[in-house]
């Protein structure tokens, strides 16, 4: 964890960090976040990042007049560089009593932590394990394209994953798969990437949006369409993605096997597209 975050205009040591218990980020979960990986001290797909969290910011009527890109920079460096992710977070600000009311007068509160991460898909993609995922009712809200902290629902998700030996939870909502508790969804069916429809029903994944470009940069077929729960049952591969992640293989859903139970080959495909856009990073190619 870092030895130094960015909090409301300064530099401190995490462990002098304080945030008052009438901030609304901590009584509401009035607030968005992003978390970006940095490679070697670069940012990947940050302005990416930077550009959902100021969309999300406009949604829910937060005015923030700061550059953030720098502040991640300089919270890198001051950190150790290398690997690390920067968590990003903005709340509506701090009152002087809770109050559902939105007053006039408050004022955003900025934070920033980094922490130490792997590279996602690093090495031989035959030594990447492939994960298992459950399904489950989705019951968030309604605008699932803003990144805010509410994340309660995800995180019930999530556990109920974990206790059942698997490592992530699909959502279904009206018996179509949304997306994962903390990832983008993708399932193949004879060649083609089906994912869901990018609305308010999924966030838009930086990763999710890379994934699709290098696909339809190497002339594999995409398809954004409604994905019936029950295409599970007989796809030929299914993914997840997430940007501290890349892009993973599901191996079982619901402990039932998908395909021959091992990583398909257009996933394979695609990771090794990754991979080399990951190296580009590297050496400054790429942002």
């Amino acid at each position: 964890m870092s030895d130094v975050v960015y909090l409301n205009g300064e530099f401190i040591a995490a462990a002098d960090a304080r945030v008052s218990v009438f901030d609304r980020g901590f009584l509401f979960a009035d607030s968005t976040y992003e978390v970006i990986p940095f490679y070697n001290g670069v940012g990947f797909r940050l302005e990416q990042h930077l550009q959902r969290l100021h969309e999300g910011l406009k949604a829910i009527r937060i005015e923030l007049d700061i550059d953030l890109a720098p502040l991640c920079q300089q919270l890198i460096e001051m950190n150790g560089g290398g690997h690390q992710a920067v968590y990003l977070q903005v709340t509506r600000g701090t009152d002087v009593r809770r109050r559902h009311a939105i007053s006039a007068s408050l004022k955003p509160t900025v934070l920033l932590i980094s922490y130490p991460i792997e590279v996602a898909l690093v090495g031989d993609l035959d030594d990447i394990p492939g994960i298992s995922v459950i399904t489950t009712e989705d019951i968030r809200w309604r605008r699932c394209d803003i990144k805010t902290t509410a994340l309660l629902a995800n995180i019930i998700a999530l556990q109920a994953a974990l206790e059942e030996g698997a490592q992530e939870a699909l959502f279904v909502a009206d018996g179509y798969l949304t997306e994962g508790a903390t990832s983008n969804l993708y399932v193949i069916k004879q060649g083609v990437i089906l994912t869901p429809v990018q609305d308010s029903h999924i966030l838009g994944g930086t990763t999710r949006s890379l994934i699709l470009e290098l696909a339809r940069a190497n002339e594999v077929p995409i398809s954004e369409q409604p994905i019936p729960e029950g295409v599970l049952t007989d796809a030929d591969e299914v993914w997840i993605s997430s940007s501290t992640r890349g892009v993973l293989p599901v191996l079982k859903v619901n402990g039932i096997t998908v395909g021959d139970g091992k990583p398909g080959p257009l996933w394979n495909k695609i990771a090794k597209l990754y991979q080399l856009f990951e190296q580009d990073v590297f050496q400054g190619k790429q942002p």
